[in-house]
């Protein structure tokens, strides 16, 4: 019997490197998991593993490599169980010291049993697997689309947006950083519906570097305007 996906899907990409892609998804996942069963899963393949962004490197716990024999009839629930947790939320992360990759054929089949199990995925797309095509984006209800407020996440968002617009999933612009561009300026620009714009949260990094990220800052804040935006249980 074929299992009914439960979960909403949020997929979450950098319009360019470097802009806070992995870190607004981690948040957004911290904030649905208040109130949802959450997963926030590791797609990108540049990264250095999300357990390490969440500051669960040193939690015991499976990683992507150690679910490369997980494909075919695999349960949701066996999978949950065998991640490590931040706070509410269970990370599946890559893996910074094995970095082959691991069969996308496996990753579509772990990720169909976790959103038939959990109530929301949150995933951290690989920017290079949106432009090429094999990021699972007809797999998410929405995609926010991390950016600057410059012409460079312009044009990173016009490279993104074929596949976006293919895929035919809700997607938008999630802008922080120094006044740059309005947003009307970059919605027509990019031709995507800003969501959010507003300042850097210059405090973030070093409260990352203490405990992971979260906390009231202005990120957080982002994540909490995200999750309203989207209409999710808050």
């Amino acid at each position: 019997m074929e299992r009914v996906r439960t979960a909403t899907v949020v997929g979450v990409v950098g319009a360019a490197g470097g802009v806070g892609a992995s870190t607004h998804a981690a948040l957004l996942a911290r904030r649905l998991s208040r109130s949802t069963s959450t997963v926030l899963v590791d797609l990108d393949r540049g990264g250095g593993g999300l357990d390490v962004v969440v500051g669960v490197e040193d939690v015991d716990g499976a990683r992507w490599p150690d679910l490369r024999g997980a494909g075919g009839d695999v349960r949701g629930a066996d999978v949950v169980a065998l991640l490590p947790r931040w706070g509410a939320c269970a990370v599946l992360s890559g893996d910074r010291t094995r970095s082959a990759p691991v069969d996308a054929g496996v990753r579509l089949d772990v990720l169909h049993a976790l959103a038939c199990e959990v109530g929301a995925l949150v995933l951290d797309l690989d920017r290079a697997g949106v432009v090429d095509g094999d990021a699972p984006l007809a797999a998410c209800d929405a995609v926010v689309v991390v950016a600057r407020p410059d012409l460079r996440s312009v044009a990173g968002t016009l490279a993104l947006r074929p596949r976006l617009h293919a895929a035919g999933t809700r997607c938008g612009l999630v802008v922080q950083g120094a006044a740059g561009l309005g947003a009307a300026d970059l919605a027509e620009a990019s031709g995507l519906e800003v969501w959010h714009l507003g300042r850097a949260d210059r405090a973030l990094a070093a409260r990352a570097e203490r405990v992971g990220p979260g906390g009231r800052g202005r990120a957080a804040r982002t994540a909490d305007t995200v999750v309203r935006r989207l209409g999710l249980t808050a």
